[in-house]
């Protein structure tokens, strides 16, 4: 006779009923586990002590996890803008920007309009966005564009007033009170780096509104007072051209870019290219280094990781 399974029942050939070759069957497991109760091999007794076990020995007093050797680089550039302000030789900025790390979040463009209180329409530093790839493959790069801050800066010459000239640390200057707003400047840059200031305000043309007191607050571009204004007032930048100055005013008081140390993603560094102990000095040199339009030799001074 065979189960269901087609297997012999080999307990009905031996004589046996269906219980007693189950009690059988439970009686030789219960036999097997107890046997296996041992400890180190031998039994275990009743009323025995437990085998005692030996514990590694306790570590010394210490961190368990390793240091870690990491340091912010805004720690680090912050140590080379203070070496390039107190060396007693002009510095030459520079801004390297790692496209890789660029995550497209804008957190620059929004803090560099806070940090100049600009008006609508005022961009200085703007992440230009690109859609790349294939349906499903699809993904976005980032590219963010403050001023070039060329030393062959096609801005310069056309300015038919002299509003604008090239410093000795490479940054690229506006005076408010000599610009006439001709505009010649946006027209020539080839990096569509510079934008005019009509006036206009945020809160402009809202009904009970009028203008807020924060529109009314004074900038220090380029370590001057600016305060926005309608008419002809010193230092109004309205009915000008205007640009990124790589925060000007805050590298003179030993601090940092407002857009470098906003950055979530650390994408963007700033230094002086001429010490060689700076973190741009090393990245500028790196096999995967580019400048945007290079090929119309304006020599820009902003470089990117690709």
């Amino acid at each position: 006779m065979k189960t269901a399974f087609g297997f012999p029942n080999l307990a009905v050939e031996v004589g046996m009923s269906e219980v007693e070759s189950r009690r059988a069957f439970l009686e030789k497991v219960a036999s097997t586990v107890f046997a296996g109760m041992v400890l180190g091999g031998q039994p275990v007794k009743a009323g025995a002590e437990p085998a005692k076990v030996e514990l590694p020995p306790r570590p010394p007093d210490g961190p368990i996890l390793p240091e870690l050797e990491y340091e912010d680089v805004l720690l680090r550039m912050q140590r080379d803008l203070e070496r390039a302000l107190n060396k007693g030789t002009t510095p030459k900025w520079v801004m390297v920007i790692d496209t890789r790390k660029c995550v497209g979040c804008h957190a620059c463009t929004i803090s560099c309009a806070v940090e100049n209180k600009l008006p609508p329409g005022v961009v200085y530093r703007p992440v230009v966005e690109e859609q790349v790839g294939v349906y499903p493959q699809v993904t976005w790069k980032f590219l963010p564009r403050p001023c070039m801050q060329c030393d062959n800066p096609p801005c310069v010459p056309v300015c038919p007033v002299g509003a604008t000239w090239k410093r000795e640390d490479g940054i690229v200057e506006i005076d408010y009170d000599a610009c006439i707003g001709c505009r010649y400047c946006l027209v020539s840059c080839p990096y569509q780096a510079r934008t005019f200031d009509f006036g206009e305000n945020w809160t402009q043309n809202t009904p009970g509104q009028g203008q807020m007191p924060y529109e009314e607050l004074p900038t220090f571009e380029w370590g001057e007072v600016h305060v926005r204004k309608e008419g002809v007032i010193p230092n109004s930048p309205v009915g000008n051209a205007r640009k990124c100055s790589f925060c000007l005013h805050r590298i003179e008081h030993g601090l940092l870019p407002q857009c470098v140390t906003t950055c979530i993603g650390r994408a963007t560094f700033f230094g002086d290219a001429s010490d060689p102990e700076s973190l741009v000095f090393q990245l500028i040199h790196q096999p995967n280094v580019m400048r945007l339009k290079e090929e119309l030799g304006t020599e820009p001074r902003v470089y990117y990781l690709v």
